[in-house]
């Protein structure tokens, strides 16, 4: 049996069990019941079966902005074009061991951001010192 289906609840008929998840899309239709002339928030809350306090949550969360429709989407994907390694003036190459493929050290990674923002790595990438930068980009 679905469990995320069954509604069980206490000896006072209140519903227990594992907590409903609404999607974006939910979230604003019932936010949309509150609007309307005449309707108050705890008889919406009460015909959902949630707490008022939760509707008041997520209105606070679509004043800023953070609640909206789109954001149920799921990722864009970009475009990934693989290139061959060049060679960066000035740079000394390693030398070659046992057939060893010298473009393997020499890798470029190119990450674009939206707004413009381009990260180029080149050569050996140290992922614990990357990854907060990358964090940090994400949320400008």
């Amino acid at each position: 049996m679905d469990t995320s289906v069954e509604r069980t609840t206490d000896r006072l008929g209140r519903p227990t069990g594992p907590r409903r998840k609404y999607t974006t899309v939910e979230k604003l239709a019932i936010l949309a019941e509150t609007r309307r002339r005449g309707a108050s928030v705890a008889e919406v809350a009460r015909a959902h079966g949630i707490n008022a306090n939760l509707l008041f949550g997520w209105r606070r969360l679509e004043r800023r902005g953070a609640l909206r429709a789109e954001s149920s989407e799921p990722a864009t994907l970009l475009p990934v074009r693989v290139e061959s390694p060049t060679v960066v003036p000035g740079r000394r190459r390693r030398a070659v061991t046992n057939g060893d493929d010298p473009a393997a050290s020499e890798g470029v990674i190119e990450i674009e951001f939206g707004g413009g923002v381009r990260v180029r790595l080149r050569g050996a990438v140290d992922s614990a010192l990357l990854a907060p930068v990358l964090e940090a980009l994400r949320r400008r």
